[in-house]
Parts: structure tokens; C-alpha cells; sequence
């Protein structure tokens, strides 16, 4: 493989010439209609002043991944093709085979660098590599609004971060989600974003999750700048608490960088802390965490800005978190999957509830038991990659479940047993049990 160039990457915001353009006129420029196109991801009122529609067609498509060190790594191969990656949001338009692979990294290390030239993160830090061939264009993810303020895109920079020094490179475009650059190249350190301003908008994630213990529901509402890094943190994080994520709606506005919030609940005992300020940060995301008793009524949820406006509102049924916490229970209690009631083979116990499991497993869970599967040499190398590529997650279930199938009982028993520690609200929803084959 050739070298790279030994420098890094940045797309920054020059606040020294900032001004804010807020009328409607400025907003519809021909200038940024040319530049802002619509993209999929979390979208606000603000966005639909500067929307056009994105001529380029981008594959979804979920990496590889592995875990060196205690980091994720994310790995693609992909033919001739204009491609976005489900986890990062990293688009890229190839001529040819290309392999890349990247990691989110921490901003640490660059803050003081970042802060001494007036700049300051607007999005995930990326490193990434070339291991086959080159790209035509990246498209780096960030999360400025610039329906907000159209003359940001005309402040974004791409910064050189080279060993002896730095330099500034004009960003080639600016859409609604990402920044364009032709003809790449990548050292093997890395390719960050950043955008410059604490008065910038931006777009913000939320994220809802419930854990039932006893009689008492604990909500965690994490609110923070839309980040697929973060995003992937508080997954991996409320993973290990075993709890379930509820889909909200997100808020139709943007947010302003270090704005603060407060949360109310009606029903909730507690909310813990009363205040949360809107900023980008390197650890997991700052969450509320509050304390409601299982008094089976609905569960209203308010938040409110500094001057106390309502920004976004929210109601969890009684029927939807009771039929969830019931199928969790087995998380929070005993600390296993219940007993099941489905018998038969395990070949008859995955054709009968195949179509359950198609409709509900999800995405994380499907790629661990690929490297379950892998693991305990129920599929080889070249199986886990062919179902990784598949980009539907339907698809790659009913690829997974049928492969079982057709490899017979000992294959369909671990597969069983497996899904019963990736996900026990499902295999305990799903009733199966299987037998013989322990994992």
C-alpha cells in the first residue's frame, strides 16, 4: 500500500468575519440553493428554508466491525459507487474498489490547538485510512444548522493539521449534513470536523431510554448535539444497564451551543440534574435521569429552554412502556431469559417464530451475532462478511436466520442461545428455548 500524506483534516468556522444573516430573502439565495441540498437526518423547521433535492443517490451501507484495544473499528470495501456509512454518516463517491476503515476519536488531544486558533468542534472526529485505492469525494458529517444562518457555510474551512504546522483549504461544498471534499487524501491519524461559534445553531439528538426495577420506572433523556459517536456511546452504555430505547420525536428547531434546558415530568418522584447545558462533549452525552413509580398512566415529558419556552414535548403511553417493561422484566429480575413454551426441535422453533424475529431484531444485535457466530465457528470469515454488506436489516436477518436453518440443529441451537444473551426481550418474546448446545 502507498503512503499518504502525513497531515490531518478539518473543516472549521472562522468566527473573526462571522455575521448572522437571519432574513428569509438571504435564506432562499440562489448562492446556498446550489449548496444546501435535503439529506437524510434530523431535520427542524429552519431546515425547510434552504431545502433543495440531492441529485446523488447514496447506498446505505453498515461497516464491518471489530474491536482493537477496546475501540470500535468500522471497515469497508466497495465497488464503483457513491456510498453512506448507517453508523458514522461518512459518505463517500469511489471510481473503483476502495477499502477504508476509521474510528471515533476523542477530541482531547486537539482542544487547546482548536481553542488558540478561534475554532471549536461541530461534529465527530474521524480517523481514517485508506487501505485500497483512493476516493473521488468525502463527505464529512457535521451538525451546524445553516438554515439558521446561511453565511456559515461561507466560514467552513478545512483545516491541514501537517507535522510542522497547520494550514486552511476551502471546503469545494456545504450541504444540510455534511461538507465536501474532492480527491481526499489520509494520513494514517486522522480526519476531524469542526465549525467554529458558541452562538452557532445546531442539530441536537435525543435519546429515551426506560429500565424497570420493581415497581419503579428510571428514564434517562439524553440531549445533545447530533453526533454518531456519541449516538453509538450511549447505545454501548445502556446496553450494559439493560434497558430499553424508546423513539421520540425530535424537536422542530435547533438548538444554540451552550444553551441550557430543564426537563419536567409530572409524574416523576425526582429529575436529576435540574438543568443540562447543550454542548458537544468527549465522554458520553449529558442525560436527566428521572424517577417515576409504575402508576400505569401515561408519562408527559416537557423541556423547556433558558427563557422557559417550550422546545419539545413528548408522551410515553401506559401501553406501550407496561408491554415493553414485561418483556424487560427478565433483564431487571432474574437476570436471564424466562422459560420459553415453544418446543420441538430448534430447527422447528426457528421456522416457527422466523418471521417475528425478521420484524423486530435490530441492527447492533444482528452484527454481534455474526461475531458470536464467527466466534464459535457456526459461520466462517467469508459468510460474516457476506452478510455484513447487506444494507436492509430485514434482509440480513432472514440471510442469518435461514443460513442457520440450512446448517442444521447444532447451528440453529447456538444461534438460539446466543440471541438469549444479546437480547433477552426478544428471545424471552419469542418463546423459543433451545437444547444440547451450549455456548
Amino acid at each position: 500500500m502507498g503512503q499518504f500524506p502525513r497531515q490531518r483534516l478539518s473543516l472549521v468556522l472562522d468566527l473573526k468575519e462571522l455575521s448572522v444573516e437571519t432574513s428569509i430573502e438571504r435564506a432562499l439565495s440562489p448562492a446556498l440553493d446550489s449548496n444546501c441540498v435535503q439529506e437524510t437526518g434530523p431535520i427542524c423547521i429552519t431546515d425547510m428554508l434552504v431545502l433543495v433535492q440531492d441529485s446523488t443517490h447514496w447506498l446505505q451501507i453498515e461497516p464491518l466491525t471489530s474491536t482493537v484495544q477496546g475501540v470500535t473499528m468500522f471497515r469497508h470495501r466497495t465497488p464503483k459507487g457513491s456510498y453512506e456509512c448507517t453508523v458514522s454518516g461518512l459518505r463517500w463517491l469511489c471510481e473503483r474498489d476502495v477499502i477504508l476503515k476509521y474510528h471515533f476519536r476523542n477530541w482531547d488531544p486537539y482542544s487547546q490547538l482548536l481553542k488558540d486558533m478561534q475554532y471549536t468542534q461541530g461534529g465527530p472526529l474521524l480517523d481514517i485510512t485508506m487501505e485500497l485505492g483512493e476516493l473521488e469525494e468525502v463527505h464529512l458529517p457535521h451538525f451546524v444548522c445553516l438554515g439558521t444562518n446561511p453565511s456559515l457555510r461561507n466560514e467552513m474551512k478545512i483545516l491541514h493539521v501537517e507535522e510542522h504546522g497547520v494550514s486552511l483549504e476551502e471546503v469545494h461544498e456545504v450541504t444540510r449534513f455534511h461538507a465536501k471534499i474532492l480527491h481526499p487524501k489520509f494520513s494514517p491519524f486522522s480526519l476531524i470536523l469542526s465549525l467554529l461559534s458558541w452562538d452557532v445553531d445546531v442539530h441536537c439528538e435525543l435519546m429515551l431510554y426506560l429500565t424497570v426495577k420493581r415497581e419503579t420506572l428510571i428514564s434517562r433523556l439524553y440531549l445533545f448535539p447530533w453526533n454518531p459517536g456519541q449516538i453509538q456511546a450511549v447505545e454501548q452504555q445502556e446496553k450494559s444497564h439493560g434497558s430499553s430505547r424508546f423513539l421520540i420525536s425530535r424537536p422542530e428547531q435547533s438548538f444554540k451551543l451552550n444553551s441550557s434546558f430543564r426537563l419536567n415530568i409530572p409524574c416523576s418522584t425526582s429529575i436529576n440534574p435540574p438543568r443540562i447545558h447543550f454542548i458537544q462533549r468527549d465522554t458520553t452525552p449529558s442525560f436527566f435521569k428521572a424517577i417515576v413509580k409504575m402508576t400505569g398512566v401515561d408519562i408527559e415529558m416537557e423541556l423547556f429552554s433558558d427563557d422557559e419556552r417550550t422546545v419539545w414535548k413528548e408522551i410515553v403511553s401506559r401501553d406501550e412502556y407496561v408491554t415493553d417493561t414485561r418483556s424487560t422484566s427478565a433483564v431487571s429480575g432474574a437476570g436471564r431469559p424466562a422459560e420459553s413454551s415453544l418446543t420441538g426441535s430448534p430447527e422447528q422453533q426457528l421456522r416457527s417464530v422466523r418471521t417475528e424475529f425478521v420484524i423486530r431484531v435490530s441492527g447492533p444485535v444482528l452484527n454481534e451475532l455474526l461475531d458470536r457466530l464467527l466466534q464459535h465457528t457456526v459461520i466462517n470469515q467469508e459468510e460474516m462478511e457476506s452478510v455484513k454488506v447487506i444494507a436492509e436489516r430485514t434482509e440480513k436477518a432472514r440471510d442469518i436466520i435461514d443460513m442457520m436453518l440450512r446448517k442444521g440443529t447444532e447451528s440453529s441451537s447456538r444461534m438460539i442461545n446466543l440471541l438469549g444473551e444479546l437480547d433477552p426481550c426478544l428471545y424471552t418474546e419469542l418463546q423459543i428455548n433451545s437444547v444440547g448446545v451450549p455456548t
